[in-house]
């Protein structure tokens, strides 16, 4: 990340619809200069519709666009100083690595030294040089993505514009390209535009994430505060693994805690006085419940299942006739099995709770 509080993007209630179905719907968000920015959302949220309009392939049906403090609402592709990875990596077949490089240079009409050299120094970055000379068929899929990446890149783009770039790659290579994204963000500083569905992704390389739902953004904030003060019940289940656990509650009458299928509960944050018999959600992040030690009094529960997953493990526990999942360290996890009484016990100062009519935070 840079210092820099220069915006690079800024897109005001950019709305787009093809027939009934709306892909965007008054979109706002602004991207600083430098920044790494994820787009975080399911399929069909509008994220590539969003970065096809950045990018000029989609004309919005109202709103504005902004690159570098200039409107580019209507202006062409070229000239916007943006380029965009598809996620099907989109390499001409039929020409050599080399060619693919140099093909959006000569587009531009630059000097055969000049893409000479330039095609060689991409190359070196991301360690393709021995590949100049193959066609795309003949590569790893790693290496076709670094191609299509390579392709942009060279052009010197104001903004890069990712669009799920590691969807086809298995699990190795995503985690080997994600570093490799990274990397290359530190060096040269670009904005980055990144669209996802991929929480991992989005989590560990997003600066800035914009949580989308419908064709429009949620919530914008950096990670931690995305997990710690979610907005309402869809950034909550979306932002954090396990996803957090959502009970139905009512307001005690003392305005203050809350009945609960665990009892009652007495959270550290959220309104200070409600009306007693509202009904709400509360929201218990999998972190903040813990087997109770021994000795301790804790909820009444019983292990339904186990995943372990390394030096953790998953633990799903029955409880006042809900389900819910914890996470606990493999070797507290290895005397467990199901159908174990396991007493549990909720860390109440992290609880969230949600207006039950429209899942929205309530603080």
């Amino acid at each position: 990340m840079t210092g820099n509080d220069k915006l690079a993007l800024r897109l005001s209630g950019i709305s787009k619809a093809y027939g009934k179905v709306r892909a965007l719907d008054n979109l706002s968000f602004d991207v600083k200069e430098g920044r790494f920015f994820v787009l975080f959302g399911p399929s069909s949220v509008g994220k590539t519709t969003a970065l096809r309009t950045i990018a000029g392939l989609v004309k919005p049906d109202s709103g504005s666009l902004q690159i570098a403090g200039a409107d580019m609402t209507d202006a062409p592709i070229t000239g916007r100083g943006v380029s965009m990875v598809f996620q099907s990596f989109a390499l001409y077949p039929h020409l050599t690595v080399y060619e693919n490089f140099a093909y959006p240079l000569r587009q531009e009409k630059a000097g055969r030294e000049e893409i000479d050299k330039r095609v060689k120094e991409t190359a070196a970055m991301l360690k393709l040089s021995h590949r100049l000379e193959r066609k795309p068929n003949t590569l790893s899929g790693g290496e076709q993505q670094r191609v299509a990446l390579g392709r942009s890149l060279i052009r010197h783009p104001k903004i890069l514009l990712l669009d799920e770039p590691l969807t086809n790659l298995d699990a190795k290579l995503r985690h080997d390209m994600r570093a490799e994204l990274k990397r290359l963000h530190r060096q040269f500083g670009m904005t980055i535009v990144y669209a996802t569905p991929d929480e991992l992704e989005a989590l560990s390389m997003g600066e800035e994430i914009a949580v989308m739902r419908d064709g429009h953004v949620v919530q914008c904030g950096t990670p931690d505060e995305l997990y710690e003060n979610p907005a309402d019940t869809y950034v909550g289940g979306k932002i954090g693994s396990p996803h957090m656990n959502i009970l139905a509650a009512k307001t005690a009458k003392d305005g203050k805690s809350y009945d609960t299928p665990l009892g009652n509960l007495v959270p550290g944050r959220g309104p200070k006085k409600a009306k007693a018999g509202e009904a709400a959600l509360i929201g218990i992040r999998p972190s903040d419940l813990r087997p109770a030690a021994k000795g301790e009094a804790g909820i009444s529960a019983k292990i339904h299942l186990l995943e372990p997953l390394g030096d953790i493990t998953i633990v799903s526990v029955d409880a006042g006739g809900e389900t819910l999942r914890m996470v606990v360290p493999e070797a507290a996890a290895l005397s467990m099995k199901p159908g174990d009484a396991l007493p549990i016990v909720i860390e109440n100062k992290n609880i969230h709770i949600f207006r039950a009519a429209d899942g929205l935070a309530l603080s």
